[in-house]
């Protein structure tokens, strides 16, 4: 990795029947930082998460990751090397339990014999429920995943992540729906994670935004329009300007 650098976009373009969603963007991801992507609708910020994972492939540019292409590897390559994707949409067995939802999780980054015998160590040897404790679920372990609330769910799916050993982990608008205790909790488990893992969040609640973000990147018709810290980025003219009309940077 050069100088620290866990992720690099350069000049990404993703075109969609002639309409550049993301247009000659570039992007550096420090190793352990938390980075929140902001933008009016439309500014092409879930493109760029989906091009990181490889859901989207870029018309050109190049993304590197720990220092080697993944530009054209299939999304299923990028998450085995440690690329986390959590969706706005939960992706977990509604029907198993929290317990047993972790311990498939982790079973992805097993081999085969490991697999057959996984089941038969306790969930406390794999630090399933530290992890679990972590989020906030630790008293929710027998708890079938579909009784879970909206928050818990949220919980749960970055819980999957981490039990993934996913060192990169990308999160399109995880407080979107929760309660204000809900976006609180969320808050904590972010921050908890910082310098621990790498993440790179879409979020439009700019006070969510405030509490957990190292840099804020304002993205804008497809580009990065500015970068910086909270204080920095609300003070900007252009940021200010590009918000106009779509409820303002309070609701990014």
């Amino acid at each position: 990795m050069e100088n620290g650098t866990l992720l690099k976009l350069e000049n990404i373009i993703v075109e969609f029947g002639g309409f550049r969603a993301v247009d000659g963007l570039n992007l550096d991801i420090a190793k352990g930082e938390l980075r929140c992507l902001i933008g009016p609708n439309g500014a092409g910020k879930t493109t760029a998460l989906d091009v990181i994972c490889g859901k989207v492939k870029p018309k050109d540019g190049l993304i590197t990751f720990k220092g080697n292409d993944i530009t054209d590897l299939a999304d299923y390559q990028i998450a085995r090397r440690g690329v986390g994707r959590k969706f706005q949409v939960p992706s977990f067995f509604r029907e198993l339990s929290v317990r047993e939802n972790l311990e498939v999780a982790h079973c992805k980054r097993l081999g085969v014999f490991a697999n057959v015998t996984r089941f038969r160590r306790s969930a406390e040897s794999d630090g399933l429920e530290k992890l679990a404790e972590l989020v906030g679920l630790v008293d929710f372990l027998e708890v079938t995943a579909g009784y879970l609330s909206h928050g818990q769910t949220q919980s749960l799916e970055i819980a999957l992540l981490l039990a993934q050993n996913s060192e990169l982990i990308l999160m399109d608008e995880p407080t979107a729906g929760m309660t204000a205790q809900e976006t609180v909790h969320t808050a904590k488990i972010l921050n908890a994670l910082r310098g621990r893992h790498t993440l790179v969040v879409v979020e439009h609640d700019m006070a969510f935004v405030r509490e957990i973000s190292d840099l804020i990147t304002v993205m804008h018709q497809g580009k990065m329009l500015a970068e910086g810290r909270a204080a920095e980025i609300q003070g900007d003219p252009r940021v200010r300007a590009a918000y106009l009309g779509s409820g303002g940077i309070s609701h990014a």
